[in-house]
């Protein structure tokens, strides 16, 4: 088994490509060592002193570390843990675990244009984030402010702001009217 590596905007996270499927739909997202004992995966990640951070995407492990240590002394530790993992034939995720499909659910008189705003973030924003080793997921819709979770290497990311307010905001403010407003939220 080869496993890749790529750098990401956040230099704290770094994205990990096992060459075969990690999760079938959806992503999930660890950003604890307990709440990563809800994936094998995740709990041997997490085993590797300094990992403060996994997410899981469709071909992708993003890994945040801690800010004292260095990704050449625990890159190795990592690669082997996920190496093990596959070897093991354990499932990425536990069966009291699912996946999450990403949005938040919305209702209400303004439910079309949140299907506009989510329709915009699967088609235009979400590939991008996730060759980043990221997730963004609608959160809420509020006169005219638009709320969205980062998730992976977007959490905590230096550019991650600039990302919100040039990059997304102008997008859905250009194609929806109704937006004024992209924000940030923390789950």
């Amino acid at each position: 088994m080869f496993i890749q590596t790529e750098s990401t905007p956040n230099p704290a996270t770094l994205k990990f490509l096992p060459g075969q499927t990690v999760l079938e739909a959806g992503t999930a997202d660890f950003p604890s060592a307990e709440a990563g004992e809800k994936s094998p995966l995740a709990k041997r990640i997490f085993a590797v002193n300094g990992v403060t951070g996994v997410f899981l995407g469709n071909d992708f492990v993003t890994v945040t570390k801690s800010d004292d240590v260095q990704w050449d002394h625990i890159k190795p530790a990592i690669l082997g843990a996920v190496m093990e993992h596959y070897q093991s034939g354990q499932p990425v995720i536990g069966a009291d675990a699912t996946p999450a499909s990403g949005h938040a659910e919305h209702t209400g008189e303004d439910a079309e244009v949140v299907n506009q705003i989510k329709d915009l973030l699967d088609s235009r924003v979400r590939p991008a984030v996730a060759q980043d080793g990221g997730d963004i997921t609608f959160h809420g819709f509020d006169r005219g402010v638009v709320y969205l979770h980062m998730q992976g290497a977007c959490a905590g990311c230096p550019s991650s702001t600039l990302t919100l307010k040039m990059g997304i905001e102008n997008l859905l403010r250009h194609y929806i009217p109704e937006v004024t407003e992209v924000r940030p939220v923390a789950v």
